[in-house]
């Protein structure tokens, strides 16, 4: 661990080069949650920006850490890179909406959870591209900023400077929102449950996972896709109120 007293005194790029590892494990840590399109290199790189910045401008009056504070310039660095960037293309977020559309009629239309079969069939797309359409999708979210936005053409941060209005914040923390996604989660199938479960409260990453039920990381990632998919598609109604 660095220590806070000596940063002043230290050299920037020895600093740097003793934290480096650390802005790769984080940067590690967000592309397991991000599409393919998304290159790991760039965000080391940002990160690495950050934690150069940090270094450069710690201040140990304040009483912090300096490992503390690099990581809030580093997150910070990676986050700012992601949103320049479009980082999931609208191609894809186009495909998702497609298969949302298709999860909730056919859970409409059978009374359950439709198997990947079902829902290749009825997007009429070879299995072998839909599940490309889920591999396409790693790092789909359960909500994005875009949810609360009333069109593509409107802006979410514009639509929410209003006094008074609900924001993201309240609505998330909605009691009708945790019920229903407790309820949308108890409905996915068994393997996807568990796969939300270890990722979500095991923390345990993509490989890991792959190895717990002898599959490979990308199938993990599929799996991952379209029970985020699923449990949009429940939790569309919830979004589009308000």
């Amino acid at each position: 661990m660095v220590n806070a007293a000596s940063i002043i005194n230290r050299d920037v790029n020895a600093i740097v080069n003793e934290l480096a590892p650390l802005v790769k494990r984080i940067a590690y840590h967000f592309m397991a949650k991000l599409p393919a399109s998304v290159e790991v290199d760039d965000l080391i790189q940002a990160g690495l920006m950050g934690l150069l910045d940090a270094a450069k401008n710690f201040d140990d009056t304040q009483g912090a850490q300096f490992e503390t504070y690099a990581i809030q310039r580093i997150r910070g660095s990676i986050l700012d890179e992601l949103r320049q960037a479009d980082w999931l293309p609208r191609n894809v977020r186009k495909n998702l909406r497609k298969i949302e559309n298709a999860v909730s009629q056919l859970e409409q239309h059978l009374g359950r959870a439709p198997r990947e079969t079902e829902l290749a069939e009825h997007m009429q797309v070879p299995i072998e591209d839909y599940q490309q359409m889920l591999l396409d999708a790693r790092g789909y979210q359960l909500l994005h900023y875009e949810d609360f936005q009333e069109s593509e053409d409107s802006d979410f941060f514009d639509s929410f400077v209003t006094a008074g209005q609900r924001g993201p914040l309240e609505a998330l923390e909605d009691e009708g929102f945790r019920r229903n996604l407790i309820q949308a989660i108890s409905a996915l199938p068994e393997r996807e449950k568990l796969v939300m479960g270890l990722y979500y409260e095991q923390e345990m990453n993509l490989k890991e996972i792959g190895e717990v039920l002898g599959v490979s990381e990308s199938r993990v990632c599929q799996l991952h896709s379209q029970a985020v998919s699923r449990l949009r598609a429940r939790m569309r109604t919830w979004t589009a109120k308000d």
